[in-house]
C-alpha cells in the first residue's frame, strides 16, 4: 500500500458507528482489507470482516442502508472467518457491512460492495445430415438443441450427442470449457522496433485471442488517442474469439516517429502492446548511373547468391529443439502443448558467473557442450559444488540461444525429484546463457551398462569371493561417443571382496559406510561389480522419474539408456542430452522425412503419425528395460531401420527377452509395447509392478537426497 492508501484504510477502519457517533474505540474490533468482491451465481462467497477482539458477539451482515437482506439469503458468521454468503443469487447484488456487539457498544465494518455475475447461456445444436434419414418416412428428429442457462464452473467437460436409427448409430462430441474470469491474449509481435523512411507507408497489427469480445480497441501516440483518419487508418477484424487491430501510418513525415501503443479491454482484463518507430530521411538519389553503380549491383547480385546457398546449406542442418514437452490440455487424441518460451523464468535461480571455474568438456554436440565446473556458494556461503554447465557454442543462432533458454524454463517448471537432472542454478544476464544442472560422476547409463559386462553376475553368486575376484580383473573401457564422457578418478584396485556385501548394501542406501573422500568413494562405488538387483533398480529409478514428469504433463519423446545419467550411490536420473549429442554422427537417429529420430525406441503413433503421448513414452520405457537387461545392447539387433523393419513393427514383431531378464520384467517389456496406448500400463503401474521385485534397501536407494531448489510462488 501507498502511504496516502494506509491513511485511508486506517480511517474507515477506526470510524465511529452511526448507531453510536459519540462513541470511539482506540482499535475497531472489525477488520476490512476487501472492499469491492465479485462472485458468480450459484458460487459462495466470503466477506472478510475478520473479529480481532474476541470479546465481540453476535457478529451479522446488514446492508448499508438498514433495510433487510434479500429474500433466500443464507450465510454462517465467525470472529475466525468472517461471513459466508451461501448460493449467491443476482438479487444478493449490493452493499453489506457486518456488525456485532463489543461490550455495550455496537461495532460496524466498512462496507463491502458485492457484485454477482450470472453465468451465460449457452446452446449447443446436434443436426443429422439428410444422407442417415430415410427417404420414406420424414417423422423423424433430425436434430436436437442442448441449452444450458447459466452456465457454472462444474458445467465444463465433453459432451456428446448420439442418433440412432435402423441403419446404425453415429455420434458427435463437443467440448465446453468455463472461464471465471474474461481474459485476453494478445500474440507476441515479432518485432516492435521499426525503422522506416520519410515518405513511406506503415502497419502495425496487433492480434489477441479474448473472451469475452474487447469493448474498447484504442491506439495512442505519444499518449495521445489517434483518431481514424486518412492519414491514420484503423481497422478491426474478428473471427469467433481471434481479433487483430491494424494501425495503417500512410506516408509517414519525419515527425511521427515515436511510441505508438494499442490498448484493448473486456471489463475483466486490459492488455497494451507498444512499437517504437524511427523515421529515418529519404535515400539521395543519383541522376547518373555510373560504372560504379553497375558494379555495385553486380556484386550485390553475387552476394546474394552466395547467402542463398549458405541459407540453404543452413537449413539442411538439424536444428536443436528441447525434447521435453508441457501439455497444457488433452481434447481426445490431441495434445496442446505449452510454447515453452511462455513459461515463467524465477531469477531467483540465478548465480554470478565469476563464482564458476570450468573444467574438461563433458559431452559436445553441434551447438553446444556440458562441461564440468565447481561452482562457489552454490548451495551454501562458504560451499565447494562440482555441477555440470550446460552452453552454446559462440556458432549458435537466434534459435539454438532460444531453445536453451526454453530449456532452462521447463527445468525450473518441472521442479526437483530425485531421479531427473535437476536444475541447481543459471547465468542469463551479463553473457551467454549457462545452465547449472546436477553433476553425474559415473556418466550415462548406456556405456555403465557396457563398462560392467564383463563383471555381471547373478544375486545368488555374490557370496562366491573366488569367482568375483577373477572378474575384477576384466575391467573394458567405455565408449563414449554417444553421451556424458565417464568421470573415472584415478586410483588403486579397490579393497579386496570380503568388505563387498558390506559396500553393496551401503551403495543402495545412499550413502558409504566407509570414512573416506569423495574420490575414494567414487573409486570404490564404481568398482562394484552389477547384479539383477542393480538392473531392478536402474528400471525402478528411471520409472519413478518418468512417473514425476507425467505428474508435470511433460513427455521426454527421446528416453533412452543414453539419455539417463547414474551419481554416487548408483542413483539413476533422467536428462535431455540434445545439447552436447551430435546427432548426425549418431546412429541411433535415423533420418525420416527431414528429420532424425530413434527410430528404434519410437511407438507405432510417433513412428507412422509422429503422435507423442504418455503412452508413446511407456513404450520408449519397454525399449529401455530391453538396454538394461541386455546389458547395454542396440534394440532390434541386426535389424537395420528400412521398410522391412516398418513392416514388421507395424505387423506386431516384438524383440525377445534379453538374456539377463526376470520373466516378470519381459512381461513388462511386452506390455509397454502394445500396439494399442491405451493398453500400456502408466508408469506409476510400472512402479508397483517393480517395486514387488525389490529389496528394502533397494527400494530407497539414494535416499535421502539433497539439492538447492526454488519454489515458485
Amino acid at each position: 500500500f501507498t502511504r496516502d492508501q494506509l491513511r485511508t484504510l486506517t480511517a474507515q477502519c477506526l470510524r465511529p458507528t452511526a448507531n453510536h457517533p459519540s462513541r470511539t474505540h482506540d482499535m475497531n474490533p472489525m477488520v476490512s482489507m476487501v472492499f469491492n468482491i465479485l462472485t458468480r451465481v450459484g458460487d459462495s462467497v466470503s466477506i472478510p470482516c475478520l473479529a480481532t477482539d474476541p470479546a465481540l458477539v453476535n457478529l451479522r451482515l446488514e446492508t448499508c442502508k438498514g433495510r433487510a437482506l434479500a429474500p433466500g439469503l443464507q450465510y454462517s458468521a465467525t470472529l475466525e472467518a468472517g461471513v459466508t454468503i451461501y448460493s449467491t443469487e443476482k438479487a444478493f447484488e449490493g452493499c453489506y457491512v457486518c456488525s456485532g456487539q463489543l461490550g455495550e457498544a455496537e461495532v460496524r465494518s466498512g462496507r463491502y460492495d458485492l457484485t454477482v455475475r450470472p453465468g451465460e447461456d449457452i446452446g449447443c445444436a446436434c443436426v443429422a445430415s439428410a444422407s442417415h434419414i430415410l427417404a420414406e418416412n420424414f417423422t423423424h428428429v433430425r436434430s436436437a438443441v442442448l441449452r444450458i442457462k447459466a452456465v457454472l464452473a462444474q458445467d465444463a467437460g465433453r459432451y456428446q450427442c448420439e442418433a440412432l436409427n435402423e441403419k446404425g448409430a453415429s455420434t458427435k462430441s463437443v467440448w465446453l470449457e468455463v472461464y471465471a474470469k474474461g481474459f485476453i491474449h494478445v500474440r507476441p509481435v515479432e518485432n516492435s522496433t521499426i525503422k522506416v523512411r520519410s515518405g513511406e507507408s506503415l502497419s502495425l497489427v496487433v492480434s489477441m485471442e479474448a473472451y469475452p469480445k474487447p469493448n474498447n480497441f484504442t491506439w495512442n501516440f505519444m499518449g495521445q488517442a489517434l483518431a481514424n483518419t486518412t492519414d491514420h487508418v484503423i481497422t478491426t477484424d474478428n473471427h469467433s474469439h481471434s481479433y487483430s487491430s491494424e494501425l495503417r501510418l500512410v506516408r509517414l513525415k519525419m515527425a511521427e516517429g515515436g511510441v505508438y501503443t494499442f490498448y484493448a479491454s473486456n471489463g475483466d482484463a486490459t492488455v497494451n502492446q507498444s512499437f517504437t518507430v524511427f523515421v529515418i530521411s529519404k535515400r539521395v538519389t543519383h541522376a547518373l548511373f555510373t560504372p560504379l553503380l553497375i558494379g555495385s549491383v553486380s556484386a550485390a547480385t553475387v552476394l546474394c547468391l552466395v547467402l542463398v546457398v549458405l541459407f540453404y546449406k543452413y537449413l539442411q542442418k538439424p536444428k536443436y529443439q528441447i525434447q521435453w514437452k508441457v501439455i497444457e490440455g488433452i481434447h481426445g487424441n490431441n495434445y496442446v502443448y505449452i510454447d515453452p518460451t511462455q513459461l515463467p523464468y524465477d531469477n531467483q535461480w540465478e548465480f554470478p558467473r565469476d563464482k564458476l571455474r570450468f573444467g574438461k568438456t563433458l559431452g559436445s554436440g553441434a551447438f553446444g557442450k556440458v562441461v564440468e565446473a565447481t561452482a562457489y556458494g552454490l548451495s551454501k556461503a562458504d560451499s565447494v559444488m562440482t555441477v555440470a554447465v550446460k552452453m552454446l557454442k559462440p556458432s549458435a543462432h537466434a534459435t539454438e540461444k532460444e531453445a536453451l533458454m526454453s530449456e532452462l524454463k521447463v527445468l525450473s517448471y518441472l521442479g526437483n525429484h530425485m531421479n531427473i537432472v535437476n536444475l541447481l542454478g543459471a547465468c542469463t544476464v551479463g553473457g551467454p546463457t549457462l545452465v547449472i544442472t546436477e553433476f553425474c560422476c559415473f556418466g550415462d547409463l548406456l556405456n555403465f551398462l557396457r563398462r560392467k559386462r564383463e563383471t555381471f553376475f547373478s544375486s545368488k553368486m555374490e557370496d562366491d569371493c573366488y569367482y568375483r575376484n577373477i572378474l575384477r580383473h576384466s575391467n573394458p573401457g567405455s565408449d563414449g561417443r554417444n553421451g556424458y564422457m565417464v568421470m573415472n578418478p584415478s586410483g588403486t584396485d579397490p579393497s579386496p571382496c570380503t568388505s563387498s556385501s558390506e559396500r553393496r548394501r551401503s551403495l543402495r542406501k545412499g550413502k558409504p559406510d566407509y570414512d573416506e573422500d569423495v574420490t575414494s568413494q567414487m573409486l570404490q562405488e564404481d568398482s562394484l561389480s552389477l547384479d539383477t538387483e542393480d538392473l531392478l533398480s536402474f528400471s525402478y529409478q528411471v520409472a519413478k522419474g518418468m512417473d514425476f514428469l507425467a505428474t508435470k504433463n511433460c513427455i521426454h519423446r527421446d528416453l533412452a539408456a543414453r539419455n539417463i545419467l547414474l551419481t554416487q550411490g548408483r542413483v539413476a536420473k533422467i536428462c535431455d542430452f540434445g545439447l552436447a549429442r551430435d546427432i548426425t554422427t549418431d546412429s541411433n537417429y535415423v533420418v525420416k522425412g527431414n528429420a532424425r529420430l530413434p527410430v528404434k525406441w519410437m511407438s507405432l503413433e510417433s513412428i507412422f503419425e509422429c503422435v507423442y503421448t504418455f503412452e508413446s513414452d511407456v513404450w520408449s520405457y519397454g525399449i529401455l528395460l530391453w538396454e538394461i537387461f541386455s546389458l547395454g545392447n542396440s534394440p532390434y539387433p541386426g535389424m537395420p531401420v528400412d521398410s522391412k523393419f516398418y513392416k514388421l513393427i507395424k505387423e506386431g514383431y516384438r524383440m525377445d527377452a534379453p538374456d539377463f531378464a526376470p520373466s516378470e520384467m519381459y512381461q513388462i517389456m511386452r506390455s509397454c509395447w502394445d500396439a494399442d496406448p491405451c493398453q500400456r500400463p502408466p508408469f506409476r503401474k510400472i512402479v508397483e509392478r517393480i517395486e514387488k521385485q525389490l529389496s528394502d534397501t533397494t527400494k530407497h536407494v539414494g535416499e535421502p537426497q539433497t539439492s538447492r531448489s526454488i519454489t515458485n510462488t
